[in-house]
């Protein structure tokens, strides 16, 4: 009974489902973390300790301090099988190219990196020219800069330009200074590689290193040295990893929906043929294993199809991923065996339980199907989905409201999702309901240009409304996703920008170009208010978790508060911000005024503040403040974020100038941009699969439908106005299945404006980008149009001969004719 034509459809979805499966888990097994090139030769390397706890998960180590690291070393270098003990030290030395920052490899952390010339054996690197850096004001730099040795060179450090000669160059990005300059610029250590003797047992040094250590730090060996990868590349990678679950996840839930439809819509074809086995004797349980066992047949083809494809096409994706900034510069593709067997049985999986509805439908059909030839719709729906509909909608305005009152953006945005997802189910549950009253709505654009064909349109609609709600139950599901996932991004971007630059006080700001942060130099020569952040660690033994990461902000306290419009000073005075041991904390600190507030520098250092004032929680872009001096003593890489002036200034070197409502925008946005391509990406694949589902049910019924139509142009029909019959019939559903997804995504949006309108504490404009949905709806109705007219084109390319009456169903009604 396996029919190729009745199945290809069913093959192409899962086939397509396997593809994106396989691609997204096999770039999964390739997005482990990477043990950084600078490392690569160290066999065994110490790492500082571990931060505790933090909303941020990629945050440094709590680094040695200078005395401490210096015993470690002196200690580890004298274990067995030991070379050398080398501190790895890193800070931040961007070269300038034509008096500004290089902007290649902007996305490589390490391309402005640099470190001391003994970190190079660390890495294995070797000089292609010149000799080591041996005193100040000589670095090695990376080949691909085009310098030769003896040549200046200006490196943008913290401190602002500073000049350089060339004494070598080498093939790897960032810079080497000498030692004695790079434990000035960098006297905080997180890290000490062991260089091991030819032959030495990496196991064995580790164990014996882990004594020297103790509890003040880990010893890491082989695959666990990707700890150390840089941050901004753990970030990147998590990103991706996310980005491909999710694509995962949602090509296989989609697939197994959209397979479902197409078989039920198979099996609902095929009731005569199998009322016709029931009637020789075929008993409902081999029935059911008919259809499951055509679906292992096309589960299996199609997933070694789609393995193939999805394989095929992983390299490509890699790299379109490492383009858009999804993975890092760094990211490999590489084949694993794990990804290959979820794909091969995913296609079988997928099958079997797409069919399973399907199968329990055609083991209830009776023998008397093969005797029926009417096919008249009684009645749309029963009171129990009625009632289960209306649960759903219910629930849905329920969370709308509760969206709309959510105090914080994460339990919003969870309430907004669940209240769609509801909406969207009650909907699709009442379709049938509703379909008639949105018809009747149409009944002037569909009616006017047609005469008697907008005539059938509309009443085959309404006759056979069980049929026409589930081919638009994918656009529904489509159209709902795309306005609701593309509305809320857009509109929770614009009201956060707002909300950013209504706190901000200032008329321009000072942000880094081509650089991850502005030096002294840079802040010195706008004359404005910065901020200058930092990463620090409590170390208060009464303090849980322990070595808490926070950041804190080295300001000026008059420039800070009048630059900040929503700083509100709870106790305390913010005048007594000065000298090298003053901190001004938040509420959620607990902490009264002259409260000792102990801190570990990115220095090393343990230095014991005292409270000066508390402010609210909503106050700092941050965790603490204290005075800039403070942090430049103790962190000399450190790098100014912003900087807030009155009047428009001439940018410095590696900084250019915004208005307030520019910065507000561009603040995340790096994060922005990533959210938006994956919220693009996650709307193609549920575009993509509701337009196939819509075509996949529209080319069933466009082959069960042929007689029909042959009958309408017996009457006298052209094929021209069949073709319009067929394609009018298409535009209607996609425009019903639209505008049903539309209201229900429309609610959710409004919902979700109230809610951040509450937390921002101003208006907030609905934001729709009506070009995305423009293209989700325009998808789906080429697709439904193209799967519907083809078909009939090709059944209809030669006039039928007459047909004796005797052969016309006279049970059929001519909605049914239609429909």
């Amino acid at each position: 009974m396996l029919s190729i034509r009745r199945s290809t459809s069913a093959f192409v979805a899962v086939a397509i489902g396997v593809a994106l499966v396989a691609a997204a888990t096999l770039l999964l097994a390739s997005g482990r973390p990477q043990v950084p090139d600078r490392l690569t030769r160290a066999a065994v390397v110490v790492q500082s300790p571990e931060a505790g706890a933090s909303a941020d998960q990629f945050v440094p180590t709590r680094p040695w301090s200078a005395t401490t690291a210096a015993g470690l070393v002196d200690r580890l270098a004298g274990l067995p099988g030991v070379v050398a003990a080398v501190p790895d030290r890193t800070f931040y030395a961007q070269p300038l190219v034509d008096g500004r920052p290089s902007a290649a490899d902007t996305r490589r952390e390490d391309a402005y990196q640099g470190h001391g010339w003994s970190s190079a054996q660390l890495a294995g690197l070797r000089l292609t020219a010149g000799e080591p850096p041996g005193r100040p004001g000589e670095v090695v730099v990376d080949s691909a800069l085009g310098l030769r040795t003896g040549a200046p060179v200006t490196l943008l450090t913290a401190a602002g330009p500073q000049a350089y000669t060339v004494t070598g160059l080498v093939d790897a990005p960032g810079v080497h200074v000498a030692d004695e300059v790079a434990a000035a610029l960098a006297p905080g250590v997180r890290a000490i590689g062991l260089v091991l003797a030819p032959g030495a047992d990496p196991d064995r040094v580790a164990a014996s290193a882990r004594g020297v250590v103790g509890g003040d730090g880990r010893v890491l060996t082989g695959d666990a040295r990707s700890a150390l990868e840089p941050r901004d590349d753990a970030r990147i990678r998590w990103i991706g990893m996310q980005v491909l679950t999710a694509t995962a996840a949602l090509a296989g839930f989609v697939t197994v929906f959209v397979v479902s439809s197409t078989f039920a819509f198979t099996v609902a074809q095929r009731r005569r043929e199998v009322g016709l086995l029931r009637a020789v004797g075929a008993t409902g349980r081999q029935v059911r294993r008919m259809v499951y066992a055509e679906a292992l047949v096309v589960g299996v083809s199609a997933g070694l199809v789609g393995l193939l494809v999805g394989a095929a096409l992983t390299p490509v994706v890699g790299r379109l991923l490492v383009d858009v900034g999804f993975e890092p510069a760094t990211f490999r593709v590489h084949y694993a065996p794990w990804p290959v067997a979820v794909s091969l049985a995913a296609g079988p999986v997928i099958a079997l339980l797409a069919v399973w509805s399907a199968s329990r439908r055609a083991a209830r059909v009776r023998p008397l199907e093969a005797l029926r030839e009417a096919a008249i719709e009684q009645r749309p729906i029963g009171r129990a989905r009625i009632a289960t509909g209306a649960l759903l909608v219910a629930a849905g305005i329920a969370l709308s409201v509760g969206t709309a009152t959510a105090d914080e953006a994460r339990v919003a945005a969870s309430y907004a999702l669940y209240a769609v997802m509801a909406l969207v189910a009650g909907a699709t549950v009442l379709a049938p309901v509703v379909v008639g009253p949105v018809v009747r709505l149409l009944r002037f654009p569909v009616r006017r240009p047609g005469g008697a064909i907008g005539m059938l349109v509309r009443g085959g609609a309404l006759t056979a409304t069980r049929r026409t709600a589930s081919i638009a139950a994918p656009v529904l599901l489509t159209v709902a996703f795309a306005v609701l996932v593309s509305g809320m991004v857009r509109t929770t971007t614009a009201a956060y920008a707002a909300g950013r630059a209504d706190n901000v006080n200032a008329g321009w700001i000072v942000v880094p170009d081509r650089a991850p942060g502005l030096s002294d130099a840079a802040v010195a020569a706008t004359g404005g208010t910065a901020l200058l952040p930092t990463t620090v660690f409590r170390t208060d033994p009464g303090t849980l978790p322990e070595n808490r990461p926070l950041t804190a902000l080295g300001v000026d306290p008059a420039g800070f508060a009048a630059a900040n419009r929503v700083l509100t000073v709870v106790a305390g005075s913010l005048d007594d911000l000065r000298g090298n041991d003053t901190v001004v904390v938040t509420t959620s600190a607990n902490l009264p005024p002259s409260a000792p507030y102990e801190l570990v520098f990115a220095d090393g250092t343990a230095v014991s503040l005292r409270v000066v004032a508390v402010v609210t929680d909503n106050s700092l872009p941050g965790d603490l403040l204290v005075p800039r001096a403070v942090v430049r003593a103790h962190d000399p890489s450190a790098l100014t974020s912003t900087v807030y002036v009155r009047d428009r200034v001439a940018p410095p070197v590696g900084a250019r100038i915004v208005d307030v409502d520019t910065w507000a925008a561009e603040a995340d946005a790096a994060e922005d941009r990533l959210v938006w391509l994956f919220t693009l990406l996650l709307i193609g694949v549920s575009a993509g699969y509701g337009a196939v589902a819509v075509a996949n049910t529209l080319l069933l019924a466009a082959a069960g439908r042929v007689a029909d139509l042959r009958l309408i142009r017996l009457a006298g029909a052209t094929r021209r106005q069949v073709l319009w019959l067929v394609t009018a019939e298409s535009a209607l559903v996609v425009l019903i299945g639209a505008l049903l997804g539309g209201a229900v995504a429309f609610v959710g949006l409004l919902s979700i404006r109230a809610g951040l309108a509450e937390q921002v504490g101003a208006s907030v404009d609905l934001v729709v980008p009506w070009s995305v949905i423009a293209g989700v709806v325009g998808l789906c109705l080429l697709l439904a149009v193209l799967s519907s007219v083809l078909p009939t084109w090709r059944s209809l390319r030669h006039r039928p001969a007459r047909t004796p009456v005797s052969v016309v169903r006279p049970a059929r009604t001519s909605a049914d004719v239609v429909g």
